[in-house]
């Protein structure tokens, strides 16, 4: 079972009650300007915009707020200029870390990122020092709604998926990243739901961990994507059922 299917599960479980709305929209928009700034300011042509502005009004982010994300990563707009910067680390039993910031100030996010990390037991690492466990990889998440999910694998396999996932009523789509919205918008066009298309780092090979040490290493994912300048936390935890149920009942 995949470790960010799990992690997902967990967020997705625990998400509603505990999203702060505003944080949301704030991480959304920093994603929307980098990647408008880095690429063409048109979804249509950038393929990350888009991915981006989709993730955007799935959350009901206002239109005008993705208009002015996109004006000022184009430079048509004032405001901070945020960098995109990956810090790596090991959190509770060794668990490698890959950590997807987006900031204005390096210096006040590594600080914080590098308290969280120490408070938990772990460490912050040099550049590379974990990036080799993972692989950058498309994935596409899709509800199951009543359908055969076997047969919904075997039709994402045949629109150019690599790898295919059913966890709880969900299928999740693995592609290579230059693949990803070639896939989505074939699985779309034929009829089939989609809830989420992103990039991701998928971890080689997963570490699973006692319990308890598993629990404190959820706790420190769910402390970091606290941060405001945090925008994704990727691990390589195995996540048993037992832990599983254990954190998303508290």
């Amino acid at each position: 079972m995949s470790g960010h299917s799990k992690w997902s599960t967990i967020k997705r479980k625990k998400g509603a009650a505990d999203a702060k709305r505003g944080q949301i929209f704030t991480k959304l928009a920093r994603e929307i300007t980098v990647a408008a700034r880095e690429g063409v300011p048109d979804p249509e042509s950038n393929v990350r915009l888009r991915l981006a502005v989709q993730k955007a009004r799935t959350e009901n982010m206002p239109k005008d707020n993705i208009d002015r994300a996109i004006q000022r990563g184009s430079g048509s707009e004032s405001g901070e200029q945020f960098d995109e910067v990956y810090y790596e680390g090991y959190g509770p039993g060794g668990t490698a870390l890959m950590i997807l910031t987006m900031t204005d100030n390096r210096n006040r996010t590594v600080g914080e990122v590098r308290a969280l990390l120490t408070r938990a037991g772990g460490t912050l690492g040099e550049n590379g020092s974990v990036a080799w466990m993972f692989d950058q990889t498309g994935l596409i998440t899709m509800p199951v709604n009543g359908a055969d999910p076997d047969e919904l694998a075997l039709i994402a396999i045949d629109a150019g998926a690599s790898d295919v996932q059913v966890e709880e009523g969900t299928v999740e789509v693995y592609t290579e990243p230059r693949d990803l919205h070639l896939v989505q918008e074939q699985l779309s066009g034929g009829g089939y739901e989609i809830e989420n298309a992103e990039l991701m780092m998928k971890p080689k090979t997963l570490m699973a961990l006692d319990p308890d040490v598993a629990v404190k290493a959820i706790r420190l994912l769910e402390r970091l994507e606290e941060l405001d300048d945090v925008q994704q936390v990727y691990s390589n935890l195995d996540v048993s059922d037992e832990v599983l149920a254990e954190v998303t009942s508290s």
